[in-house]
């Protein structure tokens, strides 16, 4: 599945992959050296499935984020980086979500997502195959909960 076993850990750069879990523990391996080491419960550990982007509607998962930026950069790594001014990642941030919360949403998250982003697409992760699937999921889980909130309104 799209993302699936991706970690992000506070203190270690880069993005993780899971490889197994222990007792107290899950081994990981770091997408950039390959290296693989193991993970506490004590450590922050966010995976890139659960994070969402404050916008002003609803929060938006980061993997529709993902989406966004694949289809507007038609699967290639983006021509901003981590590194690039805040104006120019803001404005990239503004074309890619259009309705983030700005207050909320500070330059180092525009920055992480950029530079995950580009990770993953480099890494073969983010693919068009992927993306696809992904959607193909969203809709069907999007049309299974409408038909499960008319049976529950025609119940009423």
């Amino acid at each position: 599945m799209f993302l699936e076993g991706i970690l992000s850990i506070a203190g270690q750069p880069g993005l993780l992959k899971l490889v197994s879990r222990k007792n107290t523990s899950v081994i990981v391996e770091s997408l950039i050296t390959g290296k693989r080491m193991p993970a506490f419960s004590t450590s922050r550990i966010s995976t890139l499935e659960d994070i969402t982007v404050y916008t002003y509607d609803d929060d938006t998962p980061l993997k529709d984020v993902f989406v966004n930026i694949f289809n507007q950069y038609k699967g290639a790594i983006t021509d901003v980086t981590a590194k690039s001014a805040n104006t120019e990642l803001a404005a990239f941030f503004e074309k890619v979500l259009p309705n983030y919360e700005k207050e909320k949403v500070y330059m180092s998250d525009i920055k992480k997502i950029v530079s995950w982003y580009n990770l993953l697409v480099e890494k073969g992760i983010i693919t068009e195959e992927s993306i696809k699937e992904y959607l193909e999921e969203k809709a069907k889980a999007e049309k299974e909960a409408a038909e499960a909130e008319a049976k529950e309104e025609k119940a009423e």
